[in-house]
């Protein structure tokens, strides 16, 4: 009973989806008519060619005529032979178009919908099995749009064209035709199935194989430091031979359906060559009609034989979609609507601007480098979860963050900071609770121009394979090269940058793969400079950095934290003791809040971290104990 539930809601899940794949056709549905109409004149095209070499044949032999009786018949059928191949020249170009409109538009959706889902969501996937995804298996979709969807509709349309001509005929032929026909569609059915199941499970391998070889190309350095390169190189081995092993089950499937469908069109081919030859025989059918029947035969199964194979070219594109449409269907954070142009700008202008005045009445200046303030933001009951609420990252937490102040989250690794931050850049949105910025809720504001007013420093920053210059610009696309220069030598990176070969036109590599892991940061810091913005978020921002050159970014950072509104999440004890506030986590829940010396009279958490930091022997390390306490 399990077995049959399972068998219902599987076809149930195959409908579905077939359905959706036939939405994708909205926008090309001019050229899939144009095909399938090309593809039925194609099938006209073949009665009459069947006709005028019945009719041709039987005059030349067996009424004796000569070559030029019947040579309107042969020119008609030169005729008909040209317009089958402009017929099929126009129907491969139609259904190519298909497939090309349908696959630009499918991977420009999917890649616009990972970019709104943000870090937030990618950071939970493999970065090869999504690549593989939008690439490879969006591509694997040309087959099913542009052969497998056409010659669904054709082998339905022409097989009953050519009965629809041999019923006044040949009503026996018509029935014998009428009955084998189905067989093979059911075939293909049965077969289909099993295809079905070893398809799913080599585009599974695939996707495990690009996920796990791009993981260990990245880490190819770090895995040859460790002496790990070689098991890593056995690990792949084994992976391929899965996918290579898949891969020849799926391809005797396609063999062993190929078989099948061309044995069963050639054996009801067969039945209709007997059956009409045997009345041929006994005189109770005229050779021309016995001829036409038996020259279109082969043509009735054709389509039906076609749509069996082109479901085997097709089925690794249905797969893909299967995890398409799953990435489509990941529900995006609830963003505010995006409201038009200026109007977006002026909601956070005014709410930044009420923050400027506030600041200016209490006696705060901006800095000189023309920021305007931050703003305050607060957090009231916020509760986020992950994975659809199974795994809880924050608890009811609460804290407010001052314009112009410092506010330093700090806790043990999963106590919620990363999620914090995610928060304040609109990667997520809460489940509940609510974040206020001067009393406006965050979700009011439009995400591009909020984001707009933040500059991120994580700890692991992305770097592009262009200049040095270029990546810096990421933070303000439209900055003068002085600016560039400027903010490289507030970070401390002009110098490395200037030594580099071609200096700041010098493709730095994916990843920043010719710079070193302090390098990175320095880039990192370089486009906050740049940028400018009133709001800032430092995830571990010297993490990477030797003691030699961490005074000087330390140096930099206080410079670039002056009179924003900051978001400090660092294991170093020395930055933060610095900030105006502390906000102690653990388990998703704000467990301690004050400042350094307030903190540390309770004698709480946060005492019992400030005293294992001093009582190692290196203190600059204490990041290691903040990570494990």
């Amino acid at each position: 009973m399990d077995d049959g539930h399972e068998a219902v809601r599987y076809s149930l899940m195959n409908m579905n989806l077939d359905r959706r794949l036939l939405r994708q056709t909205r926008a090309v549905r001019l050229f899939l008519v144009l095909t399938i109409g090309l593809g039925v004149l194609l099938g006209i095209l073949t009665v009459i060619q069947a006709g005028l070499i019945s009719r041709t044949i039987n005059l030349a032999f067996l009424d004796g005529r000569s070559l030029i009786d019947v040579r309107a018949w042969l020119f008609g059928l030169l005729i008909v032979i040209a317009l089958r191949a402009v017929l099929t020249w126009g129907s491969e170009v139609s259904a190519f178009q298909i497939a090309a409109r349908v696959k630009l538009e499918l991977r420009e959706r999917v890649f616009g919908h990972l970019m709104a889902l943000g870090p937030a969501y990618a950071r939970g996937e493999r970065t090869g099995e999504l690549t593989n995804t939008v690439i490879e298996g969006i591509e694997s979709l040309e087959a099913y749009f542009s052969q497998y969807l056409p010659q669904l509709a054709l082998a339905a349309l022409v097989p009953l064209t050519v009965l629809g001509v041999v019923f006044p005929v040949d009503l026996l032929s018509a029935v014998v035709l009428l009955l084998t026909g189905p067989l093979i569609p059911l075939f293909m059915i049965l077969i289909g199935k099993a295809a079905d199941a070893l398809t799913r499970k080599q585009y599974k391998s695939l996707s495990l194989l690009s996920a796990h070889f791009l993981d260990v190309t990245q880490g190819l350095t770090t895995l040859k430091m460790l002496g790990r390169s070689q098991v890593q190189a056995e690990a792949i081995a084994q992976v391929s031979d899965r996918f290579r092993e898949t891969t020849l089950r799926v391809l005797r499937v396609a063999f062993l359906s190929a078989f099948a469908l061309e044995m069963i069109g050639t054996i009801s081919t067969a039945i209709v060559a007997v059956e009409v030859g045997l009345r041929l025989l006994y005189g109770t059918l005229q050779f021309e009609q016995a001829f036409f029947v038996l020259i279109l035969a082969p043509d009735f199964y054709l389509p039906l034989r076609l749509l069996g194979t082109r479901f085997h070219a097709g089925l690794s594109g249905v797969t893909a979609a299967r995890r398409i449409f799953e990435i489509l269907d990941t529900p995006l954070p609830r963003h505010s609507e995006p409201r038009g142009g200026e109007e977006s700008h002026s909601v956070v202008r005014e709410t930044l601007r009420c923050a400027h005045a506030r600041s200016a009445a209490s006696g705060r200046s901006d800095s000189g480098d023309g920021a305007l303030g931050g703003g305050d933001i607060r957090f009231e009951n916020v509760h986020v979860a992950y994975d659809d609420g199974r795994r809880s990252a924050l608890n009811g937490v609460s804290f407010e963050m001052q314009h112009g102040r410092r506010t330093a989250l700090v806790g043990p690794t999963g106590s919620g900071k990363s999620t914090l931050a995610h928060l304040l850049l609109r990667f997520v949105e809460p489940q509940s609770g609510s974040i206020e910025v001067n009393g406006l809720s965050l979700g009011d504001l439009p995400v591009r121009e909020w984001r707009a007013q933040i500059a991120w420093v994580p700890q692991n920053p992305y770097l592009f394979h262009e200049t040095a210059a270029a990546n810096i610009r990421k933070a303000r696309p439209d900055a003068p090269m002085g600016d560039v220069i400027r903010a490289a030598q507030q970070a401390h990176a002009d110098e490395f940058i200037r030594a580099l070969p071609q200096g700041y036109d010098t493709p730095i590599g994916e990843r920043g793969a010719r710079l070193s892991g302090g390098q990175a940061q320095r880039i990192a810091l370089a486009r906050a400079f740049l940028k400018d913005a009133p709001i800032l978020i430092l995830d571990e921002a010297t993490s990477h950095l030797d003691s030699v050159q961490e005074n000087l970014i330390q140096n930099a950072i206080e410079r670039l934290m002056q009179n924003r509104t900051v978001l400090i999440i660092t294991h170093r004890l020395n930055t933060i003791a610095r900030a105006d506030q502390i906000v102690m986590l653990a388990k998703g829940r704000v467990i301690e809040s004050g400042t350094h010396e307030s903190l540390v009279r309770e004698q709480g958490a946060y005492y019992r971290l400030v005293r294992a930091g001093r009582t190692m022997k290196d203190g600059s390390r204490s990041a290691d104990a903040m990570g494990t306490m």
